[in-house]
């Protein structure tokens, strides 16, 4: 029982995929319904909505409308001439403290899953010449918990645009922005993600990130246990899009990090990501952990950058292995992918691997004490590429999504469908087996990335 707790926990699966339709959900049921215009967001047009239902948040930006309506509505709605599409709102699942004395942590300790992306190198350090410095990588996540001084720097953490939302679907349909809770998370998941991308404290020592300069603007968009709705997952979006397109971030380049997903594309989540694209950021996402049964959302949706998750055959081989040296990071036979990750279906697109097994970083089970786990989850591996594009747009600005997704997947390493007999952490041994539909286009590489850009 002890082993099947542990494999709970070490194994986080953040993406909880809610199968329910609005078919399925009886027409005189409430839900809440996402509805994308095809015109220009008036009063008459919002009274004319109101006859189906009531509105409870309206997004001008992107021409969006969240309504509190009865599931025999739909239709009706998705009827309307000036209806550009509609769908049920979809789930999404992904006080004062001591601070950290030192301002970055790029001279911290290298981990396995670090060197195996080509950033750091065992014993001479970092292998990459850029830190992220003058990047700004927002997380849409869970937020951060009330300790989160006490593994990063206060001065990596935008405090200043750090935002929370909360509501959707299951909150009547409104979106509130409650002060503060960003930065009180019972769930962990947006600290560990975080600390991938910045590094983080660890004991006395200091442990490496991906981009250890970037900045980072934590946006809480799943709830206290790491689920949350697709309505306010765009809220979140159209919010870094607006800081960027405010000119409040100066020319300062823009990444989001989504380890979240759910089964279905939703209409105002992709008008957001739209929007967010066309306005110069640039959106990381993880595939989903639905192995066979094919890629999450937003992750599956071609303007974003998406991740599947990779392991190492050396995970558990000595003790201590997670901060050893991957002896050859250029080789795909050190490599497998994980079985929970999402294979891409027919018309979704996987765009690179990255590691997602076994990823060591802050993780709390008791509040306020500071602990540590290994997560395995697409969730682990998204940070890692956020962060890598984060090292490429210090070295260019201008870089757009569509660019940088081409040089990660051009810099990528192939990793050709295979098995794998790796170490399961317990004294035995598990065989991991996937095929060309797993890994995109192959293990992402920082260094290769950096070198292909002028």
């Amino acid at each position: 029982m002890w082993k099947r707790l542990m494999i709970t926990i070490l194994v986080l699966v953040l993406l909880l995929f809610n199968s329910a339709s609005a078919a399925a959900a009886g027409g005189n049921q409430k839900i809440g319904i996402n509805v994308l215009l095809n015109t220009s967001i008036t009063d008459p047009l919002l009274a004319d909505l109101g006859k189906h239902g009531t509105v409870r948040d309206v997004v001008f930006e992107i021409n969006a409308v969240t309504l509190q309506a009865r599931a025999s509505e739909l239709s009706a709605i998705q009827a309307l001439p000036y209806v550009l599409a509609a769908n049920p709102d979809a789930t999404r699942n992904g006080a004062p403290v001591d601070t950290v004395a030192v301002a970055d942590f790029t001279g911290g300790l290298s981990t396995w899953d670090l060197d195996a992306i080509n950033v750091t190198d065992f014993g001479t350090g970092r292998e990459v010449l850029m830190d992220g410095t003058g990047v700004y990588v927002a997380v849409l996540d869970t937020g951060l918990l009330d300790s989160w001084r006490q593994y990063f720097p206060q001065e990596r953490i935008a405090t200043q645009f750090a935002k929370a939302f909360r509501g959707g679907g299951g909150d009547n349909g409104n979106v509130s922005e409650p002060t503060n809770m960003w930065e009180h998370d019972q769930n962990s998941h947006g600290t560990h993600v975080t600390s991938t991308i910045l590094g983080y404290q660890f004991g006395e020592n200091q442990i490496n990130g991906v981009a250890p300069m970037a900045t980072i603007i934590p946006v809480k968009v799943l709830g206290q246990n790491g689920s949350g709705w697709s309505s306010v997952i765009a809220r979140g979006i159209n919010y870094v899009t607006e800081l960027k397109v405010s000119g409040v971030l100066g020319k300062t380049p823009v990444v989001i990090n989504m380890s979240l997903g759910g089964p279905v594309l939703d209409v105002m989540e992709a008008a957001a990501i739209d929007d967010a694209v066309a306005n110069g950021v640039i959106i990381v996402a993880s595939a989903g952990n639905r192995g066979e049964l094919g890629m999450g959302y937003p992750g599956a949706y071609g303007p974003v950058i998406s991740v599947a998750a990779s392991g190492w055959i050396g995970e558990w081989a000595v003790p201590g292995w997670w901060y050893k040296n991957v002896a050859d990071p250029s080789n795909p036979a050190d490599y497998y992918i994980t079985d929970f990750s999402s294979r891409a279906l027919v018309g979704q697109d996987l765009d690179v691997a990255a590691p997602g097994s076994w990823v060591l970083g802050p993780y709390q089970v008791n509040s306020g004490q500071l602990s540590y786990y290994y997560l395995g989850g697409t969730s682990m591996a998204s940070p890692h590429v956020a962060g890598i594009v984060a090292l490429m747009l210090q070295k260019d600005p201008s870089l757009t999504a569509s660019q940088a997704e081409t040089i990660l997947e051009t810099a990528a390493i192939p990793l050709p469908a295979g098995c794998r007999v790796v170490n399961d952490g317990y004294g035995g041994t598990v065989t991991y087996c996937w095929g060309a539909d797993a890994t995109g286009a192959g293990l992402v590489d920082a260094n290769g990335a950096l070198s292909a850009i002028p």
